[in-house]
């Protein structure tokens, strides 16, 4: 339960982050996608269900906050999540590569998929300035991100499970 408390707590600190502090940063030119990395990473860490439980606050974070269609960011969420949580199978918790190759794959996802629904829909069609311009600085960013947060994400999550662990025997 701490767990799920603490999860939740640094989604919605990675979204006002996201949000409401890089913005103001004037040397970014392109800013890291903190839900995506938390969502990606707790559904590689924990699963498919917490995959896309998470993806779906994250999700409906954006969704609330953002102008368009509801539910726009929450399915690209939800399916990162659910995507990444079938790769639990191939987690080996110190082995950061396949990570940092998920990071990547899902920053292409996500903004090949905001550039068919919000821009290719009305026949902006410049996918080469998009890409060069918006969608490889992200990718960079983020990847950079990921390297450095996802290892305090293994320890705070190998320290919960410590905690999670010693309740439960204390119980018993």
């Amino acid at each position: 339960m701490r767990r799920i408390i603490f999860n939740v707590l640094m989604i919605i600190l990675a979204f006002t982050i996201q949000n409401c502090l890089f913005p103001l940063l004037p040397f970014l030119s392109a800013s890291p996608n903190l839900l995506l990395i938390l969502t990606f990473s707790f559904g590689f860490m924990h699963g498919k269900e917490a995959g896309m439980y998470y993806g779906l606050l994250a999700g409906l974070l954006m969704d609330l906050f953002y102008s368009g269609p509801f539910g726009f960011y929450t399915l690209i969420f939800i399916y990162i999540g659910y995507i990444n949580g079938i790769c639990t199978k191939y987690y080996y918790e110190d082995y950061i590569t396949l990570p940092l190759i998920l990071s990547v794959l899902n920053e292409l996802a996500y903004n090949l998929y905001i550039y068919v629904f919000r821009f290719l829909i009305r026949q902006k069609v410049r996918v080469g300035y998009y890409f060069i311009n918006l969608m490889l600085p992200e990718i960079i960013f983020t990847v950079v991100t990921t390297l450095l947060l996802y290892r305090a994400f293994l320890i705070l999550n190998r320290h919960l499970e410590k905690i999670g662990k010693r309740g439960d025997s204390a119980i018993v």
